[in-house]
């Protein structure tokens, strides 16, 4: 990491979103295969390549953390500092990060600070917000009313109409001279009161605070509601919808299990192969190669190639899923048959199919698991083998 970057980004991850429903920490939700924090990253980094990250954190959440930063690229990751810890409210998170980019060597001189969950915003509102802070010091990013806006009393009662056209809907990033933003948060931290954004925090130490446009598609998760809009959004981006599919067998010989989707289901006999001879992951392997029109297992992992001899095809299948997170894509959806006389796959269906999702980072949802027979009929009829069939469908960025 270049210790001469001058731009920095805090991201607020301290929060427990209660508001979003039941379940994690909103900024740790998945959001269509990936969490919320990790696509605001990924974000901001994408737009600002040459910034250090640094995340505030509460104190609970350093295993969520580290899964959200597991989903980042490498890039991303490269960028990225200790997580600083965050206090018992938003405007203590974002000293504590504050002072620890203030320990760098050197500290910025531009720093962004950013909600976890606005995992839109798009590289020209992140330079619009960079340029804002050098040319002004302190500048947040807003967005006119549409709606009449009333003022009312305790009861109810309308006690104003300000005019919407002076007003705006704050968003982040916020955008600040590190020094200017840093000593603004000392000083008003022994205040009574909470102040709800940074920009607050500049106005209420005295500095004046430029507002320049923001983005109506740079929307906060608060609310389900919002991350229903946010699935539908990301959706939309990835309107090129491929099928694989997979086919593979493997013979039954010496062993007392067979290996399925990554679960070991005991039978009388194991199945012979190169590797563990999952022939389930072998067929749902291929059929995800196949959607990205990127060969096929033997292409990737060669039985040629001793360092597979025995290997666990949890590595094959989770490769093939990674290929899919690169092209910047998603499973949607995998279907998948079995066809043997025995063993009986009915009680271990359920641990197969968790097994798979967990190797593929999707949803369990997203994963079916059928089992046939052949009705006694050819090779897995006489039980000399088993055979395994699959469909999977993702759906890819389509420029």
């Amino acid at each position: 990491m270049s210790s001469s970057s001058t731009i920095a980004i805090l991201t607020v991850a301290g929060g427990r979103g209660v508001r979003a429903g039941d379940g994690l920490p909103k900024q740790y939700r998945s959001l269509l295969g990936k969490s919320v924090l990790a696509r605001t990253l990924e974000a901001m980094h994408r737009a600002a390549p040459q910034a250090r990250l640094i995340v505030a954190i509460h104190a609970d959440d350093a295993e969520l953390y580290r899964g959200g930063v597991a989903e980042l690229s490498d890039s991303a990751r490269a960028r990225l500092l200790e997580p600083a810890i965050g206090g018992a409210t938003r405007q203590q998170s974002v000293r504590n990060g504050l002072e620890a980019l203030a320990a760098l060597s050197p500290a910025p001189e531009i720093v962004l600070i950013q909600d976890a969950a606005r995992p839109f915003a798009d590289p020209a509102l992140v330079a619009t917000a960079i340029e804002a802070a050098r040319a002004h010091g302190a500048a947040v990013p807003g967005l006119p009313l549409a709606d009449t806006v009333k003022q009312i009393d305790a009861e109810g009662v309308v006690i104003a109409t300000p005019d919407r056209a002076s007003l705006r809907f704050v968003q982040t990033p916020q955008s600040f001279a590190f020094p200017l933003i840093l000593e603004a948060h000392r000083k008003v931290a022994s205040g009574g009161g909470e102040l709800t954004d940074d920009g607050m925090v500049a106005e209420a130490a005295g500095h004046k605070v430029h507002v320049f446009p923001g983005d109506a598609a740079n929307f906060k998760l608060t609310t389900p509601e919002d991350f229903l809009r946010a699935q539908n959004a990301l959706l939309g981006d990835l309107s090129d919808i491929r099928t694989g599919q997979g086919y593979d067998v493997h013979a039954f010989g010496e062993g007392d299990k067979v290996w399925l989707g990554g679960v070991p289901v005991p039978h009388s006999h194991g199945l012979a192969g190169h590797s563990d001879a999952d022939v389930l992951a072998h067929a749902i392997t291929d059929a995800l190669l196949g959607a990205l029109a990127d060969g096929d297992i033997g292409k990737h992992f060669p039985p040629s190639d001793q360092q597979w001899r025995g290997a666990p095809s949890s590595i094959f299948l989770a490769f093939a899923a990674k290929r899919v997170r690169e092209r910047g894509g998603i499973i949607s959806h995998v279907d998948a048959t079995i066809v043997c006389e025995a063993p009986k796959i009915g009680p271990h269906r359920d641990a197969i199919r968790e097994s798979l999702a967990k190797i593929m980072e999707v949803d369990i949802g997203r994963v079916a698991v059928k089992a046939t027979t052949s009705e006694r009929l050819g090779f897995t009829g006489r039980q000399e083998g088993m055979a395994a069939l699959a469909l999977a469908t993702v759906r890819l960025p389509s420029f």
